[in-house]
């Protein structure tokens, strides 16, 4: 194997936050923020109710919340992360809802005032594939051509079936034309992937592997199904017409996937974690530092690592 590149030595794959090691030189946190944004698949324009399983709480921290001074936000986010972790540096995330559905000039306002901060190095924005309009992509374009700029696309299935069971409201050919809309503007691509629809089998995901690694996707979060107090899914596991995947197939399934995706690709995330007074199931008992090296102790063991199926894959090692 070669040194100095994409794949952490001990991780077994392409690692975020090395990456953003890598190309800040030092490290680097992503802060929540609330700016209010609502969703189409809410407020009637797609559908009403959202997805099956969305309950924005389980997932955003309870310091980001609407209400609260977005510019408040920040800097209550940075100064956790500065003392929790080290950080030194740190990415604005737009995260609640569809981050990208509002007139541009809102954004253009909220965008720029995150990077206004001395020590924000970028934004990622959280979105829909059908929430990209012509003028959103100029805007995030032009801030793209000085900071770091990501836009996280929720695909979550490729297959227009389980996406309608899951009340999307967009179906695969949505994501593929905001992907080829997205790509060659500096901004970079991260696609939002979850496991365990029911219907769903390990070999139908992996096809998804696929996919990804034909297109230009520079990083990718993956986590299982799970139910949250207070959504239809959670009222499905009720009536025993969900039942979540095991921990095992979960592990499995994903380092089979991990294989398949270029090593290229940064992993943001590996598994999906919610409060346990709101969590229903899965219930695991594992935190996210704790899934995700169960998932490197899987390739570890099987001796395999980000990319080794693919043929031709560019493969470096490095130890950051």
């Amino acid at each position: 194997m070669m040194t100095n590149g994409y794949i952490h030595r001990d991780l077994s794959l392409n690692s975020y936050g090395s990456w953003l090691r890598r190309r800040f030189g030092c490290r680097v946190s992503k802060v929540n923020v609330d700016c209010g944004f609502t969703c189409p698949n809410r407020d009637g324009t797609k559908g009403t109710g959202g997805c099956i399983y969305c309950d924005n709480a389980s997932f955003s921290p309870g310091g980001t919340q609407a209400a609260i001074p977005m510019e408040q936000q920040i800097a209550e986010g940075t100064a956790w992360h500065r003392k929790r972790l080290g950080s030194e540096k740190f990415i604005i995330y737009f995260q609640k809802f569809t981050n990208t559905y509002a007139p541009v000039r809102k954004l253009r306002d909220l965008y720029t005032r995150a990077l206004d901060h001395p020590d924000v190095v970028g934004i990622s924005v959280g979105t829909r594939p059908d929430s990209l309009g012509d003028d959103v992509l100029a805007l995030l374009a032009e801030l793209a051509r000085t900071r770091y700029v990501c836009v996280e696309l929720g695909l979550q299935s490729m297959d227009d079936a389980i996406l309608a069971w899951m009340n999307r409201g967009h179906g695969l050919a949505d994501y593929l034309k905001a992907v080829e809309r997205t790509a060659d503007r500096g901004i970079d691509i991260c696609t939002h992937l979850i496991y365990g629809f029911p219907g769903e089998t390990r070999a139908s995901f992996l096809k998804t592997a696929d996919l990804i690694s034909r297109l230009p996707i520079d990083s990718l979060k993956i986590h299982q199904l799970h139910a949250v107090r207070g959504t239809r899914l959670a009222e499905l596991y009720r009536e025993g017409r969900y039942v979540p995947v095991s921990l095992q197939e979960y592990t499995e399934t994903v380092c089979d996937f991990l294989e398949r995706i270029p090593a290229h690709v940064a992993i943001q995330r590996l598994y999906g974690s919610a409060p346990l007074d709101l969590l229903v199931a899965p219930r695991w008992g594992l935190k996210n530092n704790r899934m995700w090296y169960a998932i490197v102790n899987e390739l570890r063991r099987r001796g395999t690592w980000q990319g080794c199926r693919l043929s031709g894959y560019a493969l470096r090692v490095g130890n950051l």
